[in-house]
């Protein structure tokens, strides 16, 4: 059984998160605002924080670091933090912002769960879409 915080403005993002996770007994909670993130840690603490980068005027990467900066100063205990992201390059915010795994979207059930134990259980998870190409010139 997991406490999992899930910060978005995007219904969707909620509901493909809370799809994912594989207990009945898990608790979801949801914000739709980045400054809203603090009081809710401070009032029941989650396993886990699910941060959407792109949420209203305070961004993922914003909540992040306040989250990291609250928990430095002993104010808050530590709380894993799952970045969602837009796209490749956004991993050098989730990793700016001391996030503990991150995942690009588009999400799929699979990958958010497996991002999801993986943290739970005290790793890190670097998504496999953040793999760069390597593209090979074919021989002529």
């Amino acid at each position: 059984m997991a406490s999992v915080l899930i910060a978005s403005d995007a219904k969707w993002v909620v509901d493909e998160v809370t799809a994912a996770l594989s207990s009945v007994d898990d608790t979801v909670r949801d914000v739709s605002r980045g400054q809203d993130v603090l009081p809710a840690v401070a009032d029941h603490a989650p396993d886990l924080a699910v941060i959407d980068l792109q949420i209203g005027r305070m961004g993922g990467m914003a909540t992040c670091l306040d989250l990291r900066l609250e928990e430095g100063a002993g104010r808050l205990p530590h709380v894993p933090v799952l970045m969602l992201l837009d796209r490749r390059p956004d991993v050098f915010l989730a990793r700016r912002a001391q996030a503990d795994g991150w995942l690009v979207k588009p999400l799929d059930a699979l990958r958010v769960r497996k991002a999801i134990t993986t943290i739970l259980g005290g790793g890190t998870y670097e998504d496999d879409a953040y793999r760069p190409v390597t593209v090979v010139p074919a021989a002529h």
